[in-house]
C-alpha cells in the first residue's frame, strides 16, 4: 500500500485525525485525543461492516476500524516524512517514510516569471472545485501596494472572476508548480497535501488557510514544524492575509529544514529498494 496523506492511526505521540489538533501536551488533550477517536469508530462502524462482508466473501480476515486498514500490508510506502509528520516514538513495523512524491510532468516556467520583482507571492487553489476562490479574493486585495508581486493559480475557478489589480499581478488558470515554486518566496494555498509538500520540498515558506477534507491536518504539521502560518477560513480577512504573509517570509529556515529531511528520506529510489525487498522475500517464500 501507498499512502500520500496523513496516517490515520493512533499514537500516543499524535492528535485524533481530522479536526487539526496539535500534537497532545497533556492529559486533557490526550483525553480529547480518545474521545474523537472513539467518536469517529461509531461512526465508521456501519462501513466497516459493509467492508468486512466483501472481506469474508474474498475468503480474507476482518478489519477491526479503518485506522486497521493501513496496517494489513505487510508494507505501507508513506509520502512524507518528519518533521513534517508528527515525530512518533514508535511506528507501525510496516511503515516506511520515504518523502513526498513529487513527480509531475514536464514544465518550465514562463518566461515572463523572472521579470516580476521580489518577493512573489504565489497563490493556488485547489484543482479539485471547493469554492476556495475567496483565498484568492483576499490575496489580491490584501497585497495590492505591498512590495513585490503575486501570481495565482486559480484552477478549478473560473480566473475571469478575478480582477487583475496591476502589472505585478499574474492571474492563470495553471502553471507547472515543480517549476514555478522554485522562484516565489511565500505560497499561499488551501492546504493540498500535493502543493504543501511541493513548496517545502523546495523550502519555500506557506501561508495555509484549509478549506476542507483533510486540509487542517496539512496546515497544523506547517505550523508545527515552522514551516508557515496558519489561517483558519473564517478568520480569512485581506488584512490578515496580508500579516499572515509578511510572517511566513520569516519561516523560511523551518521550511528549509522540512526541504532538508525529504532529501535525506531517500525518495523514489528508497521506495523502489523497499519494494524489491518485498518482492524478494516473497519469492524467496514460495
Amino acid at each position: 500500500m501507498f499512502l500520500p496523506y496523513v496516517l490515520p492511526v493512533p499514537s500516543p505521540q499524535t492528535p485524533a485525525f481530522g479536526p487539526g489538533f496539535a500534537p497532545p501536551r497533556h492529559g486533557l488533550d490526550r483525553l480529547r485525543d480518545r474521545f474523537v477517536w472513539a467518536v469517529q469508530r461509531r461512526a465508521a462502524a456501519p462501513a466497516v461492516k459493509r467492508l468486512n462482508g466483501l472481506r469474508v466473501g474474498l475468503g480474507v480476515p476482518p478489519v477491526r476500524s479503518v485506522s486497521d486498514i493501513y496496517l494489513r500490508a505487510d508494507l505501507l510506502i508513506y509520502l512524507t516524512a518528519e518533521p513534517f509528520e508528527y515525530p512518533r516514538r514508535q511506528w507501525p513495523p510496516s511503515v516506511r517514510q520515504v518523502g513526498p512524491g513529487l513527480w509531475a510532468p514536464a514544465g518550465e516556467a514562463p518566461g515572463w516569471l523572472a521579470d516580476l520583482p521580489r518577493p512573489r507571492v504565489l497563490v493556488s487553489i485547489s484543482t479539485e472545485f471547493q469554492d476556495d476562490g475567496a483565498i484568492v479574493a483576499a490575496a489580491l486585495a490584501g497585497l495590492a501596494g505591498e512590495p513585490g508581486s503575486v501570481i495565482v493559480t486559480s484552477a478549478a475557478v473560473d480566473p475571469a472572476q478575478f480582477t487583475q489589480p496591476g502589472d505585478n499581478v499574474r492571474i492563470e488558470r495553471f502553471l507547472p508548480h515543480g517549476a514555478v515554486i522554485r522562484e516565489v518566496d511565500v505560497v499561499v494555498t488551501h492546504g493540498g497535501m500535493g502543493t504543501v509538500q511541493r513548496t517545502l520540498a523546495a523550502g519555500v515558506p506557506l501561508v495555509v488557510v484549509p478549506w476542507g477534507r483533510d486540509q487542517s491536518e496539512t496546515a497544523q504539521r506547517v505550523v508545527h514544524c515552522g514551516a508557515g502560518v496558519a489561517l483558519r477560513p473564517d478568520k480569512l480577512t485581506p488584512e490578515r492575509l496580508r500579516q499572515a504573509v509578511r510572517q511566513a517570509r520569516h519561516k523560511s529556515a523551518g521550511a528549509a529544514a522540512v526541504a532538508r529531511s525529504f532529501t535525506d528520506t531517500g525518495g523514489a529510489s528508497y521506495a523502489a529498494d523497499l519494494l524489491t525487498d518485498l518482492l524478494t522475500a516473497s519469492a524467496a517464500e514460495r
